[in-house]
């Protein structure tokens, strides 16, 4: 579960729509641009990437670590472990 601290982060990449870098539990890394958050059909928290012109869903408890990729004053990597 997430910290409210963790999700004004997840927000805020998602208001300046950063490239992302984001490592799942499986492992699997995913890259895309922060598009929103929003709640999928379980009702998890997910965040929204767009790449490619696909549109990928990722419920936030799936991951273990967010990477931005491009310098910010916000935020360079958020771990959820």
């Amino acid at each position: 579960m997430l910290t409210c601290h963790q999700y004004d982060y997840v927000e805020i990449v998602c208001m300046y729509h950063y490239p992302l870098q984001i490592t799942l539990k499986s492992g699997l890394i995913v890259e895309g641009v922060a598009i929103d958050t929003l709640k999928d059909e379980q009702k998890q928290e997910c965040i929204k990437l767009e790449n490619n012109g696909q549109e990928l869903i990722i419920a936030l408890d799936n991951m273990t670590s967010l990477t931005v990729m491009v310098k910010n004053p916000h935020l360079k990597e958020l771990s959820f472990v």
